[in-house]
């Protein structure tokens, strides 16, 4: 018998890197577990999955890691986020739980029924949210203990056109979004973003998508992590939706290659 597929993976750099870039949601897998509460027919799931995945934003990461002067460490989601998102908290404050899209959604892009509303979302939880969200702690307490802080950096990717399921898609939609926290995104983390990326077109902040991800043992309350949230536009690197890469996936990773290089101390 075949072992199953890990749903994530903490990928080494280099031992003074005190960079992570996170992929949380570029992946389509769905384990047969996590299918079976589906509602949709194959061709109407392949199709949210078109919409719903940052698709190519894993080898996006990937080269941007083998481009950089220090190898970063990565943290790659190998599961849908249709089975569990990772970056959702898994309680009533989560605003997206009012749209059926918490830590396990019910509803899709265009608001139809992804699962019954009613589902338990407890199985999905404990056996892939919660694992993930230690794992995700252990990488960042790795990186403290190794160098004394953590630059954590989300790599996503959103749509040129807004889709239904947004709460906040009446703003600008730049090449580029920062998202940042007023705690863990320092001025300077934000400008060397903007200096890296200002090859790729306009970078502008926290709009359509804000904010960052940092696990809660440390969230709002150890500045030694830091944390930046990337968002890239997919038609200035692929086409939508969920079709091929093209060349402006090289010119993203190079410019988040630049950025991690910024990041670390200079020798």
């Amino acid at each position: 018998m075949t072992e199953p597929a890990p749903s994530f993976e903490l990928l080494p750099g280099a031992a003074e890197s005190s960079v992570l870039l996170h992929v949380p949601h570029s992946a389509r897998t769905i384990p047969d577990d996590a299918r079976k509460g589906i509602l949709l027919d194959d061709a109407a799931l392949g199709l949210e999955l078109d919409h719903i995945t940052d698709a190519h934003t894993a080898r996006l990461a990937e080269r941007a890691a083998a481009l950089a002067g220090v190898t970063p460490w990565r943290f790659v989601n190998r599961l849908s986020r249709l089975v569990v998102d990772p970056e959702r908290f898994p309680d009533e404050r989560e605003e997206m739980l009012a749209v059926g899209m918490g830590a396990v959604y019910t509803r899709t892009t265009h608001r139809g029924e992804l699962r019954p509303a009613d589902t338990d979302p407890e199985p999905l939880l404990a056996r892939y949210f919660r694992p993930y969200a230690r794992a995700m702690t252990e990488a960042v307490a790795g990186r403290l203990a190794a160098t004394g802080r953590a630059v954590v950096i989300d790599v996503h990717s959103y749509p040129a056109e807004p889709l239904p399921y947004e709460l906040h898609s009446a703003g600008p939609r730049p090449p580029v979004c920062l998202g940042t926290d007023a705690f863990h995104t320092p001025p300077e983390l934000t400008e060397a973003a903007r200096e890296a990326f200002a090859v790729c077109g306009e970078t502008g902040l926290d709009s359509p998508f804000a904010g960052t991800y940092v696990p809660l043992e440390f969230y709002g309350t150890d500045a030694r992590v830091s944390a930046l949230m990337v968002e890239i536009r997919r038609d200035t690197y692929m086409a939508e939706p969920g079709g091929p890469a093209g060349p402006g996936l090289d010119r993203l990773a190079s410019a988040l290659a630049s950025l991690v290089d910024s990041l670390e101390p200079r020798a």
